[in-house]
């Protein structure tokens, strides 16, 4: 049997070294390494995304690799593609590391600097392992194996901007199309989802930040299964204990929830915290919602330049929204974009409260009425980001037409190599 390996080594020398030694290997089909934590996420769930099969064996993780860090990777993709082995490459050799490596979800550890006796021992038992895993999905186990649901963030460029009216809605648009939908109030501190949906429920995100291995079971305990059939993961409702939920818990959880639902918005409010931080680092599209005011695209800039700086995301990934756009403002959309450095969502959101006001006050936001410009103005915005599943002849045209797996993650990708212009 051939066994295919994926090496993700940041550091050229260490990748020179472990693609020779790899190519040593008996049986070894060793592809060309990848050099950071997105690249190798994109690409299993590039080849997810095409079929089980097209996935590698193994997986081999340098220590130093980035930016996420080497555990926090593999955790992440033993969540997203449970039938690939994972094994990782470090010098530490301690039975604390060793142990945190298999909580982690790792398939065993090679030592450096490697030895060809042990990294054949290593990934033929990691390959073996995701031999039998593959043998047990094919005969039906129910497993998640795809390469996991589309995230979106909507931040604000500050408070008040309409981005939890925004991110409802969103959700609201994916769920009544078809899709799997979870929605996860990620402003720890005053996010309000819930009086926005008339929920009352005591769990909330807290209540997974300090599990290290989030189940199919305790995900379905922190979630309130809303009469609309979106999932929510609410804000704790005491807003200080939103600190106990750090980087790494968000990465967890929201690799928990991309794996059993088809679209994940999160609501990142306009407070940067480590854990919304994460959240929108993972994303495959991030909302920056702004109104068409001096403050509000002061606000926006400032974001987006944090962003930058922290390497969280590029001005040129993230997609700015205008909300309460009207004509006769002065500041108009293409201004922002030439402002921030972003990419501008073709739909803008009209400015018309009065139509949302009894909505909000009720706490009844999915009942809003279908004549809404707001609401249709949201919806359109869905349909553009690819979260709303196209119609069966839509659908074939849009594959006639080369699109492929995901579209709200195609778009990204594509825009970011070819469109980073100024319309």
């Amino acid at each position: 049997m051939t066994t295919r390996i994926l090496p993700a080594v940041g550091e050229a020398d260490a990748a020179r070294s472990v693609t020779t030694l790899l190519s040593q290997l008996p049986d070894a089909e060793p592809a060309a390494p990848v050099g950071d934590s997105t690249q190798l996420i994109d690409t299993l769930a590039r080849l997810a995304g095409e079929s089980l099969d097209e996935l590698p064996e193994v997986v081999l993780v340098h220590e130093r690799i980035g930016p996420v860090p080497a555990l926090e990777l593999i955790r992440e993709v033993s969540l997203r593609f449970p039938a690939v082995g994972v094994v990782l490459i470090t010098a530490d050799a301690s039975p604390s590391l060793f142990s945190a490596a298999m909580d982690s979800g790792a398939r065993g550890l090679v030592t450096l600097p490697l030895g060809y006796e042990e990294l054949v021992n290593r990934v033929q038992s990691a390959a073996q392992w995701s031999v039998g895993v593959r043998r047990h999905l094919g005969a039906g186990g129910d497993v998640f194996t795809g390469p996991g649901g589309t995230v979106v963030t909507v931040s604000g460029a500050k408070g008040g901007v309409g981005t939890t009216v925004a991110a409802v809605q969103l959700a609201l648009a994916a769920q009544a199309s078809g899709r799997t939908v979870a929605l996860v109030d990620m402003d720890l501190q005053s996010g309000d989802i819930a009086s926005y949906l008339d929920v009352q429920f005591r769990r909330s995100i807290v209540d997974l930040a300090a599990i290290s291995d989030i189940s199919p079971r305790v995900l379905s305990d922190a979630v309130f299964s809303h009469s609309t059939g979106i999932a929510l993961l609410l804000a704790p409702g005491e807003g200080e204990r939103g600190e106990e939920v750090s980087d790494r818990a968000a990465r967890q959880i929201v690799s928990a929830l991309r794996s059993r639902y088809e679209i994940l918005i999160i609501d990142c409010g306009a407070q940067m915290s480590g854990a919304n931080a994460a959240a929108i680092e993972m994303a495959d599209t991030a909302l920056l919602v702004t109104t068409p005011d001096v403050v509000a695209v002061r606000g926006a800039k400032r974001i987006v330049r944090m962003w930058d700086r922290l390497q969280i995301r590029k001005a040129e990934e993230t997609t700015t929204v205008v909300n309460r756009f009207n004509r006769n403002t002065e500041i108009q959309p293409a201004l922002i974009q030439k402002i921030t450095g972003t990419r501008l969502a073709g739909t803008s959101i009209p400015a018309n409260f009065k139509e949302l006001q009894s909505a909000v006050d009720a706490g009844r936001m999915h009942e809003l009425d279908q004549k809404s410009v707001v609401k249709q103005a949201l919806w359109a915005l869905a349909g553009e980001l690819g979260l709303v599943k196209l119609p069966a002849a839509r659908a074939g045209r849009e594959k006639y037409r080369g699109d492929r797996g995901s579209i709200g993650r195609q778009r990204r990708r594509g825009e970011i190599a070819g469109r980073g212009r100024t319309d």
